[in-house]
């Protein structure tokens, strides 16, 4: 199973009269999405299920890609590293999955699923890493695939 984590892209700061969940997308932010989503859709397979976060910004983010996405709860901000999974259906999905969402969260997935331990790794906004779990030598084990930023693509 395929694994892309793609941490929405430059948002606002918050502020007191916009919630959390309503904060928009910067002009940078629009851009990091754009170029992100030019790089996805030349390399990720048609089958690829998308999964959002509802917070504006991560809807914005996946808009980019001008792909069917389905919101998930699960990844609204400050949810879990466990949600994350679930909702993803790691390891067991049969196709690849993306998922936009949030930091902490996809960082403690990123360290998780890479060594087996709940630290809190740093994604930069705009950001993929693309994890990879395959059978080798009668084991299971995750591959880091791609890690790329908005800015380097």
């Amino acid at each position: 199973m395929d694994l892309i984590l793609w941490r929405h892209a430059d948002a606002r700061e918050s502020a007191h009269e916009v919630s959390d969940m309503d904060r928009p997308l910067t002009a940078k932010g629009e851009r990091q999405a754009q170029r992100m989503a030019q790089w996805l859709n030349r390399h990720l397979p048609e089958s690829t299920r998308v999964l959002v976060s509802p917070a504006l910004r991560a809807r914005q983010t996946a808009d980019a890609l001008n792909r069917k996405y389905k919101l998930a709860s699960e990844l609204a901000p400050e949810r879990s590293a466990t949600e994350l999974m679930q909702v993803a259906r790691w390891p067991d999905s049969r196709g690849p999955v993306l998922v936009v969402g949030h930091q902490p969260t996809l960082g403690f997935v990123a360290a998780y699923l890479m060594e087996g331990a709940s630290s809190a790794w740093t994604i930069r906004k705009g950001a993929v890493w693309w994890l990879r779990q395959r059978e080798r030598d009668d084991r299971t084990e995750v591959v880091l695939h791609a890690v790329i930023s908005a800015e380097l693509v």
